[in-house]
C-alpha cells in the first residue's frame, strides 16, 4: 500500500492526503456532534420521565398491585399521565410485571430493576434503554415504589417493589438516524470537495516545481546552462528556484573557466613546443646532412632545449595544480609552523638568487594549512621577488602576527596592471621575455584562500613591490613525545 502511494504523482498524493485529513476531521466532528445531540435528546427524555413520576396516585399503585395485570386496560380509570408512557411495577417476589391500566405497553424487566426494588431506597433512580414486549425501544426510569406512594394522597410503603416508567424512543431514534444520514451526506460532500480543492491547490502550488522540473530536464537534455527560472516571492519554491539559478550560473562559470583554461594552456604550450620543435629539427637536420653545427651554436641550442623542457615541465605542473577542484586539497589541513615553512621556502629561494641579499625576520606563528602547498605558494612569491630584483639587490622578508611580507626593490608593478596580476596566464608585457607561465600567483591565491587567508600585492615605498600574505592563527600543537 505504501509503495503504491509513493508511486503516485506528487499532486495526486497531496490531494489524497488533504482528502484523508479532511475525512478524519469531518468524521471526528460528525461523531462528536452526533453524540452531543444524542445526549441532549436523552436528557430531554429523562426529564420527561422524571416529570411523569410525580403524578402517580397511590390508589392507582394499589390497584396495579392488587390486580397485577400483565397487559394494560385502556377502559380503566387512570389518573396519571396517559399519553406515550409505560407504567408498571416490579416485585422481587416474581418476575411478573404489574402493568398500570393506561400504560402504552409492557416493558421487559431487567435485573437492574430487581436490584432497585430490592434496595427500596427512595433516593435511587436509574435510567436505562430497554424494549417492550413488541420489541420497540424504550427509555426506562426505575425507582423505589415507596417514593411514588409517599407522593400520592394517603401515603404508604410497598416493600420490595419498584416503579418502572418508560418512554418510547421511536421519535428520538428517528431524529438521530436522520442526523446521522445528514452528517454522512455532508461529510461525503466535504471530503469530495476537499479532494477536488486539494488537487486544484496542488496543481496551482506545484506550478513553480513544474517549471523547475522542466528547466532541469532541459538542462539535462541540451546542457544549456543559460536557463534561468523566474523567482516570485520568498517561499520555499522561490528559495529552490534561486538555488537552481545559482547552481546553473556556477556551472556555467565553471565551464567557461575550464574552456578558458584549456584555451590559455594551449596558447602557452604552443610557444615552448614550437621553439622546442624548431631546435630539435635543426639538430636532426644537422645529423641527416652530416654537417655538424659549430660547437658554440650546438651548446647554445642544447641549452635552449633544456630550458624549454624545464619551462614546459613547470607549466604542466602548474596546470595540474590548477586542474584540481577548489574543494580538493593536495593533503589534509594541519596545524603547521608558518615560520618554519617560510624558512624552508627561503632556503630554496636563496639557491635561485645567489647574487641577491635575502634578509629574514620570522616570528613564530602557527596556522592551519597543507604544508607542501603553503611552501610552494611562498616559493612562488619569493621567485617573483628574485626574478624582478636587480643584480645585487635585496629582498626583505618578515613574518609578524600572521602577516608574511616579501618586499623587493625591482621596477614595481604599474597601477593599471595590479588588478590582473592574479589572473591565470596573465603576464606583464615587460616580463614576457622572462621565464614563467603566468600561473604562479594564481596558485598562491588558491592556496592562501584554502587556508582561510588573503594575499595582497602593492607598490612599496621607495620603489619595488610588496607582497603580503595574511593567515589566521591556530593553537600551537603540543610537543611530540620521544
Amino acid at each position: 500500500m505504501i509503495h503504491k502511494f509513493r508511486s503516485l504523482p506528487l499532486r495526486s498524493r497531496l490531494a489524497l492526503l488533504v482528502a484523508v485529513a479532511v475525512a478524519v476531521a469531518v468524521a471526528a466532528v460528525s461523531t462528536t456532534c452526533w453524540f452531543v445531540v444524542r445526549g441532549k435528546l436523552y436528557h430531554e427524555v429523562d426529564s420527561k420521565l422524571k416529570s411523569a413520576s410525580g403524578p402517580v396516585r397511590s390508589s392507582d399503585l394499589a390497584v396495579a398491585l392488587r390486580s397485577c395485570s400483565q397487559t394494560p386496560d385502556s377502559q380503566a380509570d387512570f389518573g396519571g399521565p396517559k399519553a406515550d408512557y409505560y407504567f408498571q411495577l416490579v416485585r422481587t417476589a416474581d418476575d411478573k410485571p404489574c402493568v398500570f391500566a393506561n400504560s402504552v405497553g409492557t416493558v421487559q424487566v431487567d435485573s437492574s430493576d430487581q436490584d432497585v426494588a430490592r434496595r427500596a431506597d427512595p433516593s435511587v433512580w436509574t435510567f436505562r434503554n430497554g424494549t417492550d414486549t413488541d420489541g420497540r425501544d424504550v427509555r426506562v426510569l426505575t425507582g423505589a415504589a415507596v417514593a411514588a406512594v409517599a407522593q400520592g394522597p394517603g401515603g404508604g410503603v410497598v416493600a420490595d417493589t419498584a416503579l418502572l416508567i418508560g418512554y418510547p424512543l421511536k421519535e428520538t431514534e428517528g431524529t438521530l438516524n436522520e442526523l446521522a444520514l445528514l452528517l454522512l451526506i455532508v461529510s461525503g460532500i466535504g471530503v469530495l470537495g476537499a479532494g477536488a480543492a486539494g488537487l486544484w491547490i496542488a496543481r496551482a502550488g506545484l506550478k513553480p516545481v513544474d517549471r523547475l522540473t522542466g528547466a532541469v530536464e532541459h538542462v539535462a537534455r541540451t546542457e544549456d546552462l543559460t536557463v534561468r527560472i523566474p523567482v516570485e516571492g520568498e517561499d520555499e519554491i522561490a528559495r529552490l528556484s534561486r538555488s537552481f539559478n545559482s547552481m546553473t550560473a556556477a556551472l556555467a562559470s565553471s565551464r567557461e573557466r575550464q574552456a578558458q583554461l584549456i584555451a590559455d594552456a594551449g596558447h602557452e604550450l604552443r610557444t615552448p613546443l614550437t621553439s622546442l620543435r624548431t631546435n630539435i629539427e635543426l639538430l636532426a637536420r644537422s645529423e641527416e646532412t652530416g654537417r655538424a653545427l659549430p660547437p658554440a651554436d650546438r651548446t647554445a641550442l642544447m641549452a635552449s632545449v633544456t630550458a624549454q623542457m624545464t619551462e614546459l615541465a613547470l607549466l604542466i605542473g602548474d596546470l595540474q595544480e590548477l586542474s584540481r577542484p577548489d574543494a580538493v586539497q593536495s593533503g589534509p589541513l594541519k596545524v603547521v609552523a608558518f615560520h618554519d615553512v617560510a624558512e624552508a621556502a627561503l632556503r630554496r629561494a636563496r639557491l635561485r638568487g645567489p647574487e641577491l641579499a635575502i634578509t629574514a625576520d620570522l616570528q613564530p606563528w602557527y596556522v592551519r594549512a597543507e604544508q607542501t602547498a603553503l611552501e610552494r605558494a611562498i616559493v612562488n612569491v619569493l621567485d617573483n621577488a628574485v626574478k624582478f630584483s636587480p643584480p645585487g639587490g635585496t629582498v626583505e622578508v618578515s613574518l609578524k602576527d600572521g602577516e608574511l611580507s616579501v618586499r623587493d626593490h625591482g621596477p614595481g608593478i604599474p597601477a593599471d596592471e595590479l588588478p590582473h596580476v592574479f589572473e591565470r596566464f596573465w603576464r606583464s608585457p615587460s616580463a614576457r621575455a622572462l621565464p614563467g607561465s603566468g600561473l604562479g600567483l594564481s596558485i598562491v591565491v588558491r592556496t592562501v584562500q584554502q587556508s582561510g587567508g588573503e594575499i595582497e600585492l602593492k607598490p612599496a615605498t621607495g620603489g619595488g613591490t610588496r607582497a603580503v600574505i595574511r593567515l589566521p592563527g591556530a593553537a600551537e600543537p603540543p610537543p611530540a613525545h620521544i
